[in-house]
């Protein structure tokens, strides 16, 4: 594996899904390949999970670890070609990407959407730019379309979790005070399209996600109707994307509740607004794996990490 910006970087899942779990097995096992190793981890956004996941990880191999808050640190990048800087930008990511790059082995980068302009978020400025310039291998710690080391954590906990061979997968809407990005579904929606499940999208109308990533899927918008016979329920906020980035309405009916749940697996990639997004009786209830879906973070990441290592 040379680069890990989104899930088509992945030659199986279901191949690296298991090599994940045999490594969380036996975490150290690796650790002389990242010997001598430096992994930068550039945040242009908030973390938690993701710092803290893809840290435990490199250490896990062996690796230094370098982290960077962009946004708060670092000079304001341009990214066009041919731009005159003489406004609000300080460097150009030319030269950004090559310094880093000499810095590191590998460049880890977390950058959101910013749900102003649709065609900037999906050029992927960041992401793409440092990919273009640098000269190591990147890893997309999310950006503005896609988060693939949520979406392999997900896959690992569900293949842990699963009690049939193709059980039923749903994700659903759910509301939320402000706009959130579509990376997180979107992702989810890629991952899933690559296993053995039943699936089925649930949310209001006017939130559709992008129809390119969610072809050939089911969508239903009753909600009730989705959730029936379910096996795992992930739930997840997004923003419009017709409308980009708007929230269209608050709908309340659409928080997801122990009666809706039934007997199905809760998934949710945190953080979460309790009582808003999920009850605190299916947080805090027996069915809840979003506990083991963090720790899985660290695996998800680790196993990227070992493919890189082993590719220098």
């Amino acid at each position: 594996m040379k680069h890990f910006l989104s899930l088509n970087d992945i030659d199986s899942l279901p191949n690296l899904v298991e090599d994940a779990i045999a490594l969380k097995k036996s975490p150290y096992q690796f650790d002389a390949l990242g010997k001598n190793k430096t992994i930068c981890l550039l945040f242009f956004n908030n973390s938690l999970r993701t710092r803290l996941s893809t840290q435990k990880a490199a250490l896990h191999l062996g690796m230094q670890v370098l982290i960077m808050n962009f946004g708060k640190e670092g000079w304001t990048l341009e990214f066009g070609d041919g731009t005159v800087m003489n406004h609000s930008t300080s460097e150009h990511i030319k030269e950004a990407a090559r310094v880093v790059s000499q810095y590191c082995d590998i460049l880890a980068i977390r950058a959101f959407a910013g749900l102003q302009n649709k065609k900037t978020d999906e050029a992927e400025e960041v992401l793409r730019g440092f990919r273009k310039y640098a000269s190591v291998p990147v890893v997309n710690m999310e950006s503005s379309t896609a988060h693939p080391l949520q979406a392999l954590a997900d896959a690992i906990t569900m293949e842990e979790n699963k009690t049939k061979a193709k059980p039923k997968i749903v994700l659903s809407w759910a509301p939320h005070p402000k706009a959130l990005p579509h990376a997180v579904a979107n992702s989810f929606v890629s991952m899933i399209k690559m296993q053995h499940a039943e699936f089925v999208i649930t949310h209001p109308k006017g939130y559709e996600l992008n129809p390119e990533i969610t072809h050939g899927c089911q969508i239903e918008y009753d909600q009730a109707k989705a959730l029936e016979q379910a096996d795992f329920v992930y739930v997840k906020n997004w923003s419009s994307y017709s409308n980009y980035g708007k929230v269209l309405h608050q709908d309340s009916n659409w928080m997801m509740t122990q009666e809706k749940l039934g007997k199905a697996k809760f998934m949710h990639c945190l953080p979460v607004r309790r009582n808003v997004v999920v009850e605190d009786a299916v947080l805090d209830g027996p069915q809840s794996l979003t506990t083991e879906q963090a720790n899985n973070r660290t695996f998800s990441v680790q196993i990227v990490l070992k493919k890189i290592l082993e590719s220098l």
